[in-house]
């Protein structure tokens, strides 16, 4: 049972403690325990008039696996010494901590972004640096999260990180429903843009969604960008272009998240060996697919599969 704490203050947004309590809620079903923690057991106003009424106090943050911080509707409120202090003890205490779009700033004032990356809303990314020089700002990212500590860019972008960190914690099959049952994107890494230049093609104009299918049905060998620019019968440098505006990412960060994600399907679905894994999801060998793996996942393959191996079947 997974412990999980989401933090209540009074002028949090509603629809950040709503998007945890999708995900972790109902949605997550017997593997969570979700609780709403506070500094008091007095009720809550959150943005736009909601009411909620806390469970716990702060002292159960310091018991949770995971604790969210949703975000300020006003950036300049200065979070409570008791909400401050009890983010540093129950990180201490070996809890991640995830701050949603502003509640970056919250962790900043606790102090958790000091030398980690970071991120937040883009039209705060400046502002959020410039209160916390040693944060490692990006201003791009959809989340990011180093050393237990996370953060995520504007209102959707919560959902992505909440995904991810369901994916570390319950596998990608566990994300993958949970996104069904939302009606959401099942995977967007962190490192895709907070924006794209054109977030919908012309009717009738998608080459290059037709060239992302056949990329994912053809995963199992090696791709190059002039073969996909081929394929959408562009220059390369074009192609590139046109890629990034109409996903957020470059044709290789998107191959690669695919095999990854591919990777983490017959991990925990298959019994297949690493290294026909490896072959299977594209990578030149084991050695390579490995480094790749545990830098995006934060586990060695044969770890992730032994996390998850209730969700094998074959």
């Amino acid at each position: 049972m997974q412990k999980i704490a989401l933090v209540l203050f009074d002028g949090a947004r509603l629809f950040d403690t709503a998007v945890v309590d999708e995900v972790w809620g109902a949605r997550s079903g017997p593997g969570a325990e979700l609780r709403k923690c506070a500094e008091t057991k007095d009720p809550v106003r959150l943005t736009g008039g909601a009411v909620l009424t806390p469970e716990r106090g702060f002292s159960w943050l310091r018991t949770a696996d995971l604790v969210f911080v949703p975000g300020l509707a006003d950036v300049d409120a200065r979070p409570s010494p008791a909400l401050l202090a009890a983010l540093r003890s129950a990180h201490r205490a070996g809890a991640q901590v995830a701050g949603l779009c502003l509640g970056a700033f919250v962790l900043g004032a606790a102090g958790l972004l000091d030398d980690r990356p970071a991120s937040t809303h883009w039209r705060f990314t400046t502002e959020l640096a410039r209160r916390h020089p040693r944060a490692h700002v990006d201003p791009g990212v959809l989340y990011t999260g180093a050393d237990g500590v996370w953060t995520s860019a504007g209102v959707a972008a919560g959902i992505d990180l909440c995904l991810h960190l369901v994916r570390l914690a319950q596998g990608a099959d566990a994300a993958a429903a949970i996104a069904r049952s939302m009606v959401t994107a099942p995977f967007r890494s962190g490192g895709q843009a907070q924006f794209i230049t054109a977030p919908t093609p012309p009717p009738g104009d998608e080459p290059l969604a037709a060239v992302r299918e056949r990329a994912l049905r053809e995963l199992r060998r090696p791709l190059t960008v002039a073969e996909l620019a081929g394929w959408a019968s562009m220059s390369e440098r074009t192609f590139a272009r046109r890629f990034v505006a109409e996903t957020g990412t470059t044709p290789l960060r998107w191959l690669l998240d695919q095999r990854i994600a591919r990777a983490q399907q017959l991990l925990e679905r298959s019994a297949l060996p690493v290294a026909e894994i490896a072959s299977c999801c594209g990578f030149g060998s084991a050695v390579s697919f490995r480094q790749h793996f545990t830098r995006q996942v934060g586990v060695a393959p044969s770890r992730y599969r032994a996390d998850f191996r209730p969700a094998i079947t074959s």
